[in-house]
This record gives C-alpha cells, sequence and structure tokens, in this order.
C-alpha cells in the first residue's frame, strides 16, 4: 500500500468514526427527547413518578395519562418524524432538487385530500378508518406525485429541479383550493377535526394507529435504506447511472412510490407537516455528508428529533390549550426555506 493509499484509508477511518458520533449523537438526543416528552404534559407527571409508572407501580391515573395519552402520542411523532425526513431525503435524491419537500411538492395536500373526502362521507369516528385512512392517503398522494412527475418531466433532459417545485407548488395551489371549497360544506365536528389535521395536529394518538404506521414504516425504511447506494448513483447524474448499470427510470419510479408512500402513512395520522422534509434531509447533509448509507439513517433520527420535540413544546407552551405540532415545524421550517430559496437564487 502506498503513503497515498494510507492517507486515504486513514482519512475514511477517520471520517467513518465521526459519522458514528454524529448518528450516536442523534440517538442520544432522541432518548432524551422521549424522556422529556413523558414527563412533560398539563399533568405533571415526575421523573420518579414516570418511572414508576412504566416499571407497573403507578396509579391509575398516571397509568392512563403515560399509557393511553402520552406514550403513544410520543411515539407517532418520533416515527413521523423519521417517515416525513426520509421521504424528503429520497425525493431531494432522485429530483437532484435540494428544495424539494414532499409538503411543498403538494404530495401532502393529495393525501390530506383523500383524508377530506373520507370524512365527509365517513365521518372521524369509523373503526375502520385506523386501517383505510393510510391507504386512501397513499392513493392520493401517489396520484398527485404521478401528476407533477408528468409535468416536469421533460424529453432528453429529465426532470428539471426549479420546474419540479414550481409545478409542485402550482398543483398544490389546485388541491388547496378544491380543499377549501369541501371544508365549507362540513358540519362543525368535521370542520373542526380537519381544521386540526390541516394544521398538523397529531391526531390519531393511540396504540391502533401507531401499530398501523410501524408496519408500514418497518415494511418500507428497510427498502429504502437498500436502496441507499442507488441513490448515491442516481446523483451523479442519468448518462453516469446508466453507464454504470442502473436502470434509471425504473429505479427512479420505484424509490417515488417509496417516497410517496412513507409521506402518506405518515400524513394519514399526523395531519399535513410541512418542512421536515426540507429540513431534516438538509441538517443532515451538512453533518454526515452526501452518501446515502450514512444520511438516511441521519436523517430518520434528525426527523424524529425535530418532530417529537416540535410536539412537546406544542403541548406545554400556551396550557392548557395546544398549538398544532405542524405550526411549530413550521415556524422554523418557514424561514429556513427561505433562506436556502435565496442562497439557491
Amino acid at each position: 500500500m502506498t503513503g497515498q493509499q494510507k492517507k486515504n484509508e486513514a482519512c475514511r477511518r477517520k471520517l467513518a468514526r465521526r459519522n458514528t458520533a454524529i448518528v450516536t449523537g442523534f440517538v442520544m438526543l432522541l432518548i432524551i427527547s422521549f424522556i422529556i416528552s413523558m414527563n412533560t404534559g398539563y399533568t405533571r407527571l415526575s421523573p420518579l413518578d414516570t418511572l414508576r409508572t412504566l416499571l407497573g407501580g403507578g396509579t391509575d391515573r398516571e397509568s392512563l395519562i403515560l399509557f393511553e395519552f402520552r406514550l403513544p402520542r410520543i411515539i407517532i411523532s418520533m416515527l413521523v418524524g423519521a417517515g416525513l425526513a426520509l421521504s424528503g431525503c429520497i425525493i431531494q435524491g432522485i429530483s437532484k432538487n435540494p428544495l424539494a419537500d414532499p409538503g411543498l411538492l403538494g404530495i401532502n395536500a393529495g393525501a390530506g385530500l383523500m383524508v377530506i373526502l373520507y370524512v365527509m362521507f365517513f365521518g372521524t369516528q369509523s373503526f375502520l378508518s385506523v386501517f383505510t385512512l393510510p391507504f386512501l392517503a397513499f392513493a392520493g398522494a401517489g396520484m398527485t406525485a404521478v401528476l407533477i412527475y408528468t409535468l416536469a418531466l421533460k424529453k432528453d433532459e429529465g426532470i428539471a429541479p426549479m420546474g419540479l417545485i414550481l409545478t409542485g407548488v402550482a398543483i398544490q395551489a389546485g388541491i388547496s383550493a378544491l380543499t377549501t371549497l369541501l371544508v365549507v360544506k362540513l358540519d362543525e365536528d368535521k370542520f373542526n377535526f380537519v381544521a386540526a389535521w390541516q394544521a398538523g395536529s397529531i391526531w390519531g394518538s393511540n396504540w391502533r394507529f401507531v401499530m398501523v404506521l410501524l408496519l408500514w414504516l418497518l415494511f418500507l425504511i428497510p427498502y429504502v435504506l437498500y436502496k441507499a447506494r442507488v441513490l448515491d448513483v442516481l446523483n451523479m447524474g442519468d448518462d453516469v447511472a446508466c453507464s454504470l448499470g442502473a436502470q434509471v427510470e425504473g429505479e427512479r419510479r420505484r424509490l417515488l412510490a417509496a417516497s410517496v408512500a412513507l409521506a402518506a402513512s405518515c400524513v394519514a395520522v399526523s395531519g399535513s407537516i410541512s418542512f421536515v422534509g426540507l429540513i431534516a434531509p438538509h441538517l443532515a447533509r451538512r453533518l454526515v455528508g452526501p452518501r446515502h448509507v450514512i444520511l438516511l439513517p441521519a436523517c430518520a433520527l434528525t426527523g424524529a428529533v425535530l418532530v417529537s420535540a416540535a410536539d412537546t413544546v406544542a403541548r406545554v407552551i400556551v396550557q392548557p390549550a395546544e398549538i398544532p405540532a405542524g405550526i411549530m415545524v413550521a415556524i422554523i421550517g418557514a424561514p429556513y426555506f427561505l433562506y436556502l430559496l435565496a442562497k439557491s437564487r
């Protein structure tokens, strides 16, 4: 091994150790966020009360608060953050557009339209909504993604990054207008539900929704991690990817479907939370670099910490009322998006 090769190997090992330390730091932040969230709320539980309740020694009231209200909501917020962050990372990878995000492109709006149609016809208390909403949201998000992809795709040029953003914004505006027309026809109970959903309130905070969302993510996340190297190849450009033997359009469509499924399943239980798919990939990319083998896990952890922290703050900042987590994320995400937009001109 030559001197240059030894230096390169030493640099790779140093980078691997650094990335491992960063991912470990994210895991620790997630654990800290989880602990703080369990002890935070309108009804105060001390750390000792929480620990005693987790071990089965709490009162009926403490068990009800922790196991039926807080834990499902905390777990869903973390799963939603991880799913939306991965969805955004995939979209940015296949479109080579750092401003892409499932919320900004209208994918969340498409999923939301189907959710609102379901609420109009079947109400908010249907037991089947636990199982049907993710599929309906996926159908709405999928049709929206296909429309955006078709309109943004240029023959012999592929997807134009800024064209993707503009097409997505236009589609989102149209879907939002249609959604508004439908919402004004709802009765008071359905209207209140839809209003909370559109603001990004984590409404599906029970164990049934946890299990359904977990099943979707347990299927989708391993597939996305398996395709990490494919995303690296696609980032090199279509010509290079083809020369390396990648089926560019086929891989791009499959990854887009995975991204849409991740966003739709999360939106179905959390409402419309935007900017997570924009902020988390950018923060993770700055810390661990562009290689998707490490970027995807870092994205998932960043998104989980972001939504979990936002939901915790939203629950306590104006007690006894609550602010939807989507609004807290937007407070951070909107200025950050404007900064990225100005930076990319």
